[in-house]
């Protein structure tokens, strides 16, 4: 085996490593190549050094020098974990696993487990604190919008945040816009971004009360939050709206005949369901509208079940 000399840098420090020097611009190649042949000490990390890059090798080969390299963090043992702005959910009870992931994030204050499922008509769940600051309130950042969110008194998911952004790829600019179950606001705001008006409703007063703060918060001008009973909205009288998202995974479906009724001809229900078998909705959607339906499993909810959107286009 015979690597070429590009040159030799020797530096006086603690803890040298062999490593190569490269020009930055061979680097990846070389790296690749060293990684390839077991040679590349991936313990150590790479580090430029003027015009070259200093690759860390296991042992002496020809052009290697001792050179300062920093180490590669030990990688910990943590905990599964859902991240919702500086608070983490751990999926286990585990008080000395929070700890080794409350040290080992700086950007987390507060690790909690929740003690319930997400339950009742407000969507909610108890948590206990495992470590860290006492509270479930944070604030979300996703996509450049703002969100603030207490766990313990309105639904949130973050795992939905490229949802988001797909829908809000799919419209069109000037739409009317329907949240159904819209919690602190998150599919509402985002979606503000091109609708001419976007209505949003939820039965949960704590959840509308941080919505309106979310709305002041994103200076979301076109978002009328509303408490409300879904059920009861085909009654207000409202314009046909172009788009409408249920997001209620555990009873969106039973929801789908005020939808429909709220909905233009022609337009768009996105119905956010918990399902244990691929198609489960499609035989209560078909029984509503006879309209094309286009079926996405959207993330693993647990074993066995998942959360999937149904992009339901109205016919009436």
């Amino acid at each position: 085996m015979r690597f070429h000399i590009y040159r030799w840098l020797v530096v006086s420090v603690r803890g040298r490593q062999w490593c190569l020097a490269v020009p930055k611009r061979e680097a990846e190649a070389t790296r690749r190549r060293l990684l390839e042949e077991g040679i590349l000490d991936r313990r150590y990390k790479p580090r430029p050094e003027g015009d070259a890059i200093l690759l860390p090798v296991a042992e002496e080969i020809p052009g290697a020098v001792l050179c300062e390299v920093e180490a590669v963090p030990e990688r910990l043992d943590l905990p599964r974990h859902e991240l919702v702005g500086g608070i983490a959910i751990l999926q286990e009870n585990d008080p000395e696993g929070a700890e080794r992931l409350l040290s080992s994030r700086p950007s987390v204050t507060t690790v909690l487990f929740p003690e319930t499922p997400v339950e009742g008509e407000y969507r909610t769940r108890r948590f206990s604190v495992l470590a860290g600051t006492p509270t479930t309130r944070t604030r979300v950042t996703e996509y450049g919008l703002r969100f603030d969110v207490d766990l313990a008194h309105a639904y949130f998911s973050a795992r939905l945040s490229t949802e988001r952004q797909r829908v809000l790829g799919m419209m069109e600019e000037g739409e009317w816009v329907l949240d159904m179950f819209a919690g602190v606001g998150p599919f509402a705001i985002t979606l503000a971004q091109k609708a001419a008006l976007v209505v949003a409703a939820d039965l949960n007063p704590a959840a509308v009360h941080l919505m309106v703060e979310n709305i002041a918060l994103n200076r979301a001008k076109n978002v009328i939050p509303m408490l409300a009973d879904a059920a009861h909205l085909p009654r207000l009288g409202f314009k046909p709206f172009d788009r409408i998202i249920m997001n209620l995974p555990f009873a969106a479906a039973e929801f789908l005949p005020a939808a429909v009724a709220l909905c233009r001809d022609g337009g768009t229900i996105h119905l956010y369901a918990l399902e244990e078998r691929e198609g489960e909705f499609l035989p209560r959607i078909r029984e509503v509208t006879g309209g094309e339906v286009v079926e996405r499993q959207v993330r693993t909810y647990s074993p066995g079940k998942w959360h999937a959107v149904y992009d339901v286009v109205v016919e009436k």
